[in-house]
């Protein structure tokens, strides 16, 4: 049957910002799709309380220290990772950071933390998933989360539009490269969602302004990126690489 694809029973899926927001929401879905899910972030304590709720709900999850600037810690969040659930088929590469300054106002230090965790990251952790994907013949499913600023801009916001404007470049490219050894790679660009992050300030007077611009005229909810995620996850999207899904309510579609 046809929603048996989007099962991900056999499946280990590594999921890096599994703390909080979109991480810890993806990780929620991946689990209750059958997937063994490693829960990748700096904060270890809010990872083993989502490991909890998961095993608690009958899934199996392991918390992995890791933080995505350092190549070191990418290499052993793997191989714990492995060892508790066997080799990640599945990843989502989902950490990031916001920034919030004019361009001129823009430091070195700025502009070099947000390209390190958003870009730089994704680069770390994507080439770790894929060289362990290729070295076991697996095959297997990498999803950057990247975002519709990569397409557009807003004042404020030119380091995290560069950041994500470059991870959807790579996406492709490594789609390219990799077709071959089986592994898809594609990315999920989200429009405005509701998070623990953003719920403030969408609430606010110029946050209203911002959602009346969307042609839904909402910010989207967190379940709505569900089907999307698992539809690139899961043998549903089997001949899917080097897509860009939006997930948007419509946002880009006036600017092109």
């Amino acid at each position: 049957m046809a929603q048996n694809r989007f099962s991900l029973a056999g499946k280990t899926a590594l999921i890096t910002g599994a703390s909080s927001g979109f991480g810890r929401h993806f990780a929620g879905v991946l689990a209750g799709a059958g997937a063994k899910v490693a829960l990748a972030a700096r904060r270890l304590d809010r990872l083993q309380a989502l490991q909890e709720e998961i095993r608690a709900g009958g899934g199996e999850a392991v918390a992995v220290s890791l933080d995505v600037t350092q190549s070191a810690t990418v290499k052993d969040a793997f191989d714990v990772a492995e060892r508790a659930l066997g080799p990640v088929t599945v990843l989502v590469n989902n950490a990031g950071i916001p920034s919030g300054t004019f361009f001129t106002k823009t430091s070195d230090k700025d502009w070099r933390s947000v390209l390190d965790v958003n870009l730089d990251g994704v680069f770390r952790v994507g080439r770790e998933a894929a060289q362990r994907m290729i070295a076991h013949g697996s095959g297997g499913s990498i999803i950057n989360i990247a975002s519709i600023l990569g397409f557009g801009a807003i004042r404020t916001l030119s380091t995290y539009s560069a950041s994500k404007a470059a991870v959807i470049a790579l996406t492709k490219s490594m789609a390219l490269e990799l077709a071959r050894d089986n592994i898809r790679v594609n990315a999920l660009a989200p429009g405005y969602f509701s998070t623990e992050f953003n719920d403030e300030f969408l609430a606010s007077e110029a946050g209203q302004r911002l959602l009346s611009r969307v042609p839904m005229r909402r910010a989207g909810g967190l379940q709505e990126l569900d089907g999307p995620l698992l539809l690139l996850a899961s043998d549903a999207g089997a001949f899917m690489t080097g897509s860009v899904l939006t997930v948007d309510g419509g946002h880009v579609v006036p600017i092109g």
